[in-house]
């Protein structure tokens, strides 16, 4: 790899051998670099190749401004926890945990201690993110000082729902774990049942309305089945079918987007699992 640009000691833009702009991290990569000279490859910690049109020398940019020393335990701290490998297509999940990093330090430096909204929400709804996070954030504490609160795995698992979406913005995971929370409440309402969020239905619906959320932010939401399944899950799942009307409301509401027809029936037939678990569906 050819140096474009050395943005400080620990960052570098560089071309690869495919001709893509890439950004590399390492520590002392930038003092040993020189545009138009190969980079060392003993000295590459991470090479981020920025995916979805975002632009390499901005994202460069950003990661040059961060507190180098923190940004090199999260880089190596996401490869630890197995988060990330040695190339990365999300450089905005590392800017994002190395921003929340630093201010998690500077806070825990002056001893104030943030309480996280949602804490058990996130730990039911994200559960294998959580445990990841549970991961990094020991992973980051080793290379840190002051060491981190454990409540920090809360934030660094929002982070990680976060890097689903193609903005990597937090507001809209906390939108979205609002709003299934309030799914799940109106299904337990609806059929007087308690919806227990560890069963095997209440993970699929999670999961389900989770890539619903992804599909929503890309504007790629399910069409074109409606007549075939669609139909079937209307004419065996009626209930179901209403209320799925209803969380498809609840979607637009929270989100300013409708749902598809093909949408609100799949979200019918995981609502009708759920409730056959509990005894079946109502007519």
């Amino acid at each position: 790899m050819k140096a474009l640009r050395v943005l400080n000691n620990n960052v570098v833009l560089a071309r690869d051998d495919r001709g893509q702009e890439v950004i590399l991290t390492g520590r002392g990569i930038g003092f040993r670099s020189k545009q138009g000279c190969a980079v060392d490859p003993s000295l590459i910690v991470r090479v981020f190749v920025p995916a979805d049109g975002r632009d390499p020398d901005h994202l460069a940019e950003v990661l040059s401004l961060l507190d180098e020393e923190v940004l090199r335990a999260v880089v190596l701290a996401l490869s630890e926890a197995g988060i990330e490998g040695r190339e990365s297509t999300r450089p905005t999940l590392a800017i994002a945990v190395a921003d929340h990093v630093a201010s998690a330090l500077d806070r825990t430096r002056r001893g104030i201690v943030l309480e996280y909204p949602l804490r058990a929400e996130v730990q039911t709804l994200y559960a294998d993110e959580y445990r990841q996070a549970q991961q990094l954030l020991a992973a980051i504490n080793a290379r840190v000082d002051p060491q981190l609160s454990e409540v920090e795995a809360t934030a660094l698992t929002m982070h990680l729902v976060g890097a689903g979406f193609a903005s990597g913005d937090l507001s809209f995971t906390y939108t979205m774990t609002g709003v299934i929370q309030q799914m799940l409440a109106v299904v337990g309402e609806r059929f007087g049942m308690d919806v227990a969020q560890d069963t095997m239905s209440a993970a699929r619906f999670i999961t389900h309305v989770r890539y619903l959320f992804v599909r929503i932010h890309q504007h790629r939401q399910l069409t074109g089945q409606e007549s075939t399944i669609g139909r079937g899950i209307r004419e065996n799942f009626p209930e179901a079918t209403r209320t799925a009307q209803q969380l498809a409301t609840i979607v637009e509401l929270r989100l300013g987007q409708g749902l598809s027809e093909d949408e609100v029936s799949y979200l019918a037939l995981h609502v009708a699992r759920m409730t056959m678990e509990k005894g079946g569906d109502r007519p």
